[in-house]
This record gives structure tokens, C-alpha cells and sequence, in this order.
């Protein structure tokens, strides 16, 4: 392959085929990755700024009081931009990341991914493959095996927004109910955020205060070089589940 382009993995799933390849972006001659999934774009390491604020904003959140060691759940692995930015975090203790392709996780451990090495390499971080979205519905444990029953963060990248869904399946985390119960795995100051690239949607904020005390929208900004301007998305943010 010449270094404008390799192909780096390709793998059939439920949802279509994904693939995994490397490319020199001609504008800021840097190699990149990125994600195809059933022939369209998913994700790409050239612009990372969503899922690294998603997490920093997510962890800032929690209450100044609570335990120095907090025990996050991440929903959606993808390049592992969110996990990274989790783990650099100091008071992070555990981090469980879920994923429902087992094949993102495998190119984690195989250290296909620039941060593979990384994330999968913590011995504070646990990778797991299952359906956030019908593990989120359930009653306690999110997370099988030795795991916390209850969190301080749950972080979710996985769909495009609350109305742009990879799968209709998921529809049911953003409603009321589906928010009560995900709102069950946290601890009482705990923290729910969610990455979104559509603007704020305030019927999804007043859904979320059905479920926490408090609950906002946030416009994160950053540099696209490709079109030499700024983007926008939005951080949803929860916290204190109403019991």
C-alpha cells in the first residue's frame, strides 16, 4: 500500500460492514484513521475535540465532594478518544467501557487503533462487548462480573444525536422511562453526559429533568481544518437521579 492509503481491517457485523483504514489527509498531511460503517463515515482521529469534551466535561460535574476514586462507565469505544481522556483523569479508579462490535475491541487489543496500546494496556480500564442501550433498561449490575453496582459517571458516544440513531433499538434510552432507568447504575451525585452533533434539543433536556434534579445542555466549539472554521456540538449533562 502507499502511505496515502492503507486499509487496515474489515469485518461483517449486525449492523453492516465496518472497516478500519489509515489515509494521509491531504489538507493537514497528517495520517489519520477512521471508521466506515456499511460504507459511510463513523468516526475519524482527525477531529477528536467531541468525544475528549464529553469526557472532561462528564467528570467535571461530579460533585467536588464526592470519593476520590471514581468508578466510570463509557458507552461506545470507537478510536477510544473518550476512554483516553477518562484515564488521564487521576481520581479514576475503575473504567468499564462498553462496546456492542466486538471487532472495535479487538482492534484495541491488537493495537490496530493509534490508542490501542493505551487504552486497552490500563490496568484500570476493562473492555467489554454487549449492548449498552438493553444493559442500561436493565435493573443493577450495568456491568456483569466484580464490577461496582452503581457509578459516578456514565459518558455515551454512540448515536449521532438523541434523534439520529445508528439503530432504532436505541431509541428507547432517550425517553422519560428509558432515562429513569439508566439513572438507576448511578450513585445519588452521579453524573450522566451525552455527545450529540445536533444542536441543543430542549425537549431532550426537559426528558432528562424527568429523571435528574438537574440536567443541561452544553455548545462545545472547536477548529474543523478541513473547512477552516468552526464546528459545533453539544454535551448533555445530568446529574442527581431522582429516587
Amino acid at each position: 500500500m502507499s502511505r496515502s492509503f492503507e486499509e487496515i481491517a474489515r469485518a461483517d457485523t449486525p449492523i453492516g460492514e465496518i472497516v478500519l483504514r489509515r489515509r494521509l489527509e491531504p489538507v493537514t498531511q497528517r495520517d489519520i484513521f477512521e471508521v466506515m460503517l456499511a460504507g459511510d463515515g463513523l468516526m475519524s482521529s482527525l477531529i477528536t475535540d467531541g468525544e475528549e469534551r464529553l469526557a472532561e466535561i462528564g467528570l467535571a460535574a461530579v460533585a467536588d465532594d464526592a470519593a476520590l476514586s471514581l468508578d466510570v462507565v463509557v458507552g461506545g469505544l470507537g478510536l477510544g478518544y473518550t476512554a483516553r481522556t477518562v484515564l488521564r483523569d487521576p481520581r479514576v479508579r475503575t473504567l468499564h467501557v462498553i462496546d456492542a462490535l466486538e471487532v472495535v475491541i479487538d482492534w484495541h487489543r491488537r493495537h490496530l487503533v493509534p490508542l490501542g496500546a493505551e487504552v486497552a494496556g490500563d490496568p484500570r480500564c476493562a473492555l467489554l462487548h454487549g449492548d449498552f442501550f438493553h444493559l442500561a433498561g436493565k435493573a443493577p449490575p450495568l456491568v456483569p462480573g466484580d464490577a461496582p453496582l452503581a457509578f459516578d459517571a456514565i459518558l455515551v458516544d454512540i448515536d449521532h444525536s438523541p434523534q439520529h440513531l445508528l439503530d432504532p433499538s436505541h431509541a428507547a434510552l432517550y425517553t422519560p422511562d428509558g432515562l429513569r432507568r439508566l439513572a438507576q447504575h448511578l450513585r445519588p451525585d452521579g453524573v450522566f453526559a451525552l455527545w450529540s452533533n445536533d444542536p441543543p434539543d430542549p425537549a431532550f433536556v426537559a426528558d432528562l429533568r424527568t429523571a435528574f434534579v438537574h440536567a443541561e445542555a452544553q455548545v462545545v466549539s472547536f477548529w474543523n481544518v478541513l473547512i477552516d472554521a468552526e464546528i459545533e456540538s453539544t454535551i448533555y449533562v445530568a446529574s442527581h437521579a431522582l429516587r
